[in-house]
């Protein structure tokens, strides 16, 4: 089930949450762990909504029960190449925990820092450097799923399986009538 894509955020602030695992003595000697588990999340805000525009959005919210419902959501903007990518791209073989994959069928350009997600996962990576045509791709994090031989890579309105980051959820209704929810808290759910 989709998040609705009308009406459009306003405001977007998506976050990398990598845990580490930190210890640091009195003498200042720093020690780290990386635990291995990475996770997108984001705040959507709104423009102040007609009740017509804002009721949608708010019953679909309610019916996710908080941070019990997964969903999908396509972030406009953020979710589609900043290149000039096309074509269907499908991948070789690759194992869990790589960070190389490589590619077939791009036509045209994509970026670092762009979204991509392939056909089995749940999860979501972004590009560590620039790819033109077919190659190998770098992605971050690493697999956390094998990808097989032929696997679809999607780069264009690229959908993130979502949860609620929170149990609450809230709105305003000023005396212009007007609905303001002030954000909404998604965190990826794999």
């Amino acid at each position: 089930m989709s998040f609705p894509t009308t009406p459009v955020f306003n405001a977007l602030n998506i976050k990398s949450n990598s845990p580490t695992l930190v210890s640091e003595t009195a003498s200042g000697r720093m020690q780290s762990r990386k635990v291995g588990s990475q996770k997108w999340s984001f705040t959507a805000a709104y423009p102040p909504m007609t009740q017509a525009d804002f009721k949608p959005v708010w019953a679909y919210v309610i019916a996710r029960g908080g941070r019990h419902g997964v969903f999908s959501v396509t972030p406009p903007v953020v979710s589609s190449t900043s290149g000039t990518g096309t074509g269907t791209v499908t991948c070789s073989a690759t194992t869990v925990g790589n960070t190389s994959v490589t590619i077939s069928g791009l036509t045209g350009t994509l970026k670092a820092g762009d979204f991509v997600k392939f056909a089995n996962h749940t999860k979501v990576y972004m590009l560590a450097s620039d790819r033109s045509g077919a190659g190998a791709i770098t992605i971050e994090p690493p697999l956390i799923a094998a990808i097989a031989s032929n696997e679809q890579m999607y780069f264009d309105n690229v959908a993130f399986t979502v949860r609620l980051a929170n149990d609450i959820q809230g709105f305003d209704v000023g005396t212009d009538a007007l609905y303001r929810v002030n954000e909404i808290d998604f965190v990826e759910a794999f």
